[in-house]
């Protein structure tokens, strides 16, 4: 159950580059085993400090501003959608200056709660701003896949984009370096977005320290009751990818998947596991934007 072995790694990498070109993953394994596991969460110990009394407050307002007035929460799908091609440029400025107002931010200094909104909202933004830049570069982008880190990588997840107290950081540093080694909270999948179809929402609200407990839960919940998390099709048991990529952060072993599965998907869909056959797993990587 989840072998999580160095070499299924580069497996995963080298799957990631083949489905690229449609955008979209669908792995048919017998039980809940993690044969491709996503990338493995190893702690970058630079950044294990932090500062409990600290008083500092990070201004997410910028952010929170880009949010309000491209994020679309209401779609009828139940997927938030963001307006990449709609952002303009005083706006995109207020975006990259939001972001090089947190690269010049020391987030060691910050408390737990500051800095996970901290780095949350950093991995949040810049994955926008990927997507943004990319649309204003003409090129045309149905998937954050086709925005490529190297010849050999899908995505822009390991390229280093941003520069931290003269550490340069990519994504996925950030995401399995930093934040699921530190945190081991397996909610953290549900609200650092990919900007696709098949991720759990972007949310509308801006992480801030305050809010970090309510954002998290809200959005476990608002996932797992979505179809994209889990749904009985044919009489198979479809989950979302998130669950044999990183299987690990949710539960121990199949017993373990099982139950937190039953706890939080819908009535229906947690009535038909134990009777369903599969799972399936899938991902839609086309982008979340508002029309798609």
């Amino acid at each position: 159950m989840f072998y999580w072995v160095e070499e299924m790694r580069v497996l995963y990498a080298l799957r990631k580059w083949v489905v690229g070109a449609t955008c979209s993953v669908a792995l048919l394994v017998s039980g809940l085993v993690s044969a491709a596991p996503g990338p493995e969460s190893k702690s970058i110990e630079f950044w294990d400090d932090y500062e409990e009394r600290s008083l500092i407050n990070v201004n997410h307002d910028p952010w929170q501003a880009i949010l309000n007035r491209y994020l679309d929460d209401t779609h009828p799908s139940g997927i938030n959608r963001f307006d990449y091609a709609g952002v303009t440029e005083v706006d995109l400025q207020r975006l990259a200056d939001y972001l090089d107002y947190l690269q010049l931010l020391e987030p060691r200094q910050l408390n737990r709660s500051e800095q996970l909104a901290y780095w949350i909202n950093l991995y949040n933004a810049k994955t926008v701003e990927i997507v943004i830049r990319s649309y204003q570069n003409g090129d045309e982008v149905s998937s954050i896949r086709q925005i490529r880190s190297g010849v050999f990588t899908a995505g822009p997840w390991e390229r280093e984009s941003v520069k931290i107290s003269q550490q340069d950081l990519s994504l996925d540093n950030i995401e399995h370096g930093i934040l699921r080694p530190h945190w081991q909270d397996h909610r953290l999948h549900f609200v650092l977005n990919c900007a696709s179809l098949g991720c759990p929402n972007l949310l509308k609200t801006a992480f801030d320290g305050d809010n970090n407990e309510a954002l998290l839960n809200g959005a476990e919940q608002a996932f797992m009751q979505h179809p994209r998390a889990a749904r009985i099709e044919n009489g198979q048991l479809v989950l979302s990818s998130l669950f044999d990529w990183y299987g690990k952060d949710f539960a121990d072993d199949e017993a373990g998947m099982l139950a937190y599965l039953r706890k939080h998907v819908s009535p229906e869909v947690a009535g038909a596991i134990g009777a369903a056959g599969g799972p399936e797993f899938e991902y839609d990587w086309d982008l979340n934007k508002p029309d798609s």
